[in-house]
């Protein structure tokens, strides 16, 4: 009997050893989705909060470069793909605060609406500093997985890259581009025929795109955030100034901007591009109060602190960004 009992004993304790040997997953992981943030993102974020000035873009054409999707049933404009990324680019821009995003791809169906209120056709439409064109670059899935003894695991991974251009509307040159990665992953497992089954799991693509928006969003607001900004200048009165922008568009009270003469336009025989000469600094202004109900209809109200204007009209004048007090 003891050399039975010690087989018995000798038995379970093999098929322990065996089963701490095998894939396991005690818990399947909830999906992970990481965008994979730039060099410049991280500096840009490590960086003093400071206020910034927002300036005018608009997302326009947005494709799929990938062969993920393709069907006759789609055409090269209307791919679902490519505008998900740009919905989702378009609603990551508008939550950052950063940007006043205005609408170019809706146009017909803007005008539509416009004419069911007896309205004119005609748009006012709002020029932007920036135009942003994208597109999905790289998009693929891979499944991974192990078998062992009464046991397995899988994982699902979705990954994807999103790239982008930024484009002056005055010139079409395209000064500056970005992209985002991200990918996204869900792992189950059982073992001895207990845990989870993972089928296939289609919005794991949905979150690897959402990361990769993401990434990208933060190197486009680095990057145009770099861009000069300035804004035209609505009324002089004697030393009171009235410019566009307010409080929502990043100006506070105190703050000393500068007026400068719009400068010469001529084209470059070098690069057959326009270029605009530096204007003359007539005076600085500070900006004392603010009026309008939103971050589009607000402007701000400044006092002549440095220089004199009385001899200009404001339509040869653009305020600029300067120095704080």
């Amino acid at each position: 009997m003891k050399s039975i009992s010690a087989i018995v004993v000798a038995i379970g304790a093999a098929s322990a050893a065996t089963l701490a040997g095998c894939a396991t997953v005690e818990e399947p992981p909830a999906r992970v989705s990481t965008p994979q943030v730039s060099v410049a993102a991280q500096e840009a974020a490590a960086k003093p909060e400071a206020p910034r000035l927002k300036r005018r873009i608009a997302v326009t054409r947005f494709s799929n470069s990938t062969r993920y999707g393709k069907s006759l049933l789609y055409d090269g404009e209307n791919d679902p793909l490519a505008d998900q990324a740009r919905d989702m680019l378009v609603k990551r821009l508008v939550e950052s605060g950063q940007f006043m995003v205005f609408e170019r791809d809706n146009l017909d169906e803007l005008a539509f609406e416009q004419s069911l209120r007896n309205e004119s056709n005609d748009f006012d439409l709002v020029g932007v500093d920036a135009v942003v064109i994208g597109s999905v670059t790289e998009f693929g899935r891979k499944t991974e997985g192990q078998s062992g003894f009464l046991s397995s695991t899988k994982k699902q991974t979705a990954q994807a890259v999103v790239e982008a251009r930024l484009v002056d509307p005055r010139t079409g040159l395209a000064f500056n581009s970005a992209s985002g990665q991200g990918n996204a992953s869900v792992e189950a497992g059982e073992v001895a025929g207990f845990g989870s089954r993972a089928g296939y799991d289609a919005s794991l693509n949905d979150a690897a795109i959402g990361s990769a928006v993401s990434d990208l969003t933060s190197e486009l607001v680095s990057k145009l955030a770099d861009r000069r900004w300035s804004t035209d200048i609505l009324r002089l009165d004697g030393s009171q100034v009235i410019i566009s922008g307010g409080s929502k568009q990043g100006l506070r009270k105190g703050h000393v901007l500068s007026v400068e003469t719009q400068g010469e336009t001529v084209k470059s025989s070098q690069s057959g591009l326009p270029i605009t000469l530096p204007g003359k600094k007539v005076a600085s202004i500070e900006v004392v109060s603010f009026f309008g109900d939103d971050e589009y209809s607000e402007g701000a109200i400044a006092t002549v602190i440095t220089g004199d204007l009385s001899s200009y009209d404001k339509d040869s004048l653009v305020v600029v960004e300067g120095g704080q007090l």
